[in-house]
């Protein structure tokens, strides 16, 4: 089974067209379940509008987009795990891709291509633009993968949550990947799979752009290395 964790704020202008190419790619026993941060526009009508029993919806008690993964995250009853951003457009052949790959591996993550929000290409490779390091210290040292790009096996959860409750310091994608390439079997996928979709309303600049203090930087690293450090010894 197959649970796709979608985490949605205000995203009606692209949320359709994201569900659309996720649900054609299910099966009727997977689920897709979406988190909504209390959105105020439309979001939550197009969502429910679908009336397709695969979709389960939740709503966000604990305000910001790395609770509102958790919050997905918790519901999840399947054994392969997606994540999903809410303006992206996933690449019709993702899910066989992924889950082929996961017969072998605990944690997967793929390429992307970088669209506007008009679907005109910004760049072929996003692994080009950001330069990712495969390991996890390299990853410690510079964080290079999107959480709209990971697949993984639901095992990886049972050490990932709860996440560190230092949201600023721990988001929701470079934990994931973090618990996966330390402690479980990972693979770095050089397939583009999803149109990632950058605009001006977007929640994160996808490791795009730097907006960080040195200071910040070096906190939010000593507190993923405690807290990884920290699960090898209780989990």
């Amino acid at each position: 089974m197959i649970s796709v964790c979608l985490a949605t704020y205000n995203g009606e202008k692209y949320i359709k067209e994201q569900i659309e190419s996720i649900l054609v790619q299910l099966n009727d026993n997977d689920e897709l379940i979406v988190s909504d941060d209390n959105s105020s526009d439309k979001t939550v009508n197009i969502i429910t509008g679908f009336l397709d029993s695969r979709i389960r919806l939740f709503i966000n008690i604990e305000k910001g987009y790395t609770s509102n993964f958790e919050n997905a995250l918790k519901q999840a009853k399947g054994d392969i795990i997606f994540l999903s951003d809410q303006d992206d457009i996933w690449s019709h052949n993702k899910v066989a891709i992924c889950s082929e790959y996961l017969k072998s591996y605990d944690l997967v993550v793929s390429d992307c291509i970088i669209i506007d929000e008009n679907k005109n290409i910004i760049a072929e490779s996003y692994y080009e633009e950001r330069k990712p390091k495969k390991s996890c210290l390299g990853n410690l040292i510079k964080f290079g993968y999107l959480g709209a790009c990971l697949a993984f096996r639901a095992e990886i959860l049972e050490k990932a949550l709860p996440f560190p409750h230092k949201r600023l310091l721990c988001t929701h994608d470079n934990w994931l990947f973090l618990v996966g390439a330390c402690y479980f079997n990972h693979k770095i996928l050089y397939d583009k799979l999803i149109l990632y979709r950058r605009h001006k309303n977007n929640f994160s600049s996808g490791g795009l752009s730097n907006s960080t203090t040195t200071c910040f930087k070096i906190r939010y690293r000593i507190y993923l290395v405690f807290n990884i450090l920290l699960r090898y010894l209780i989990k």
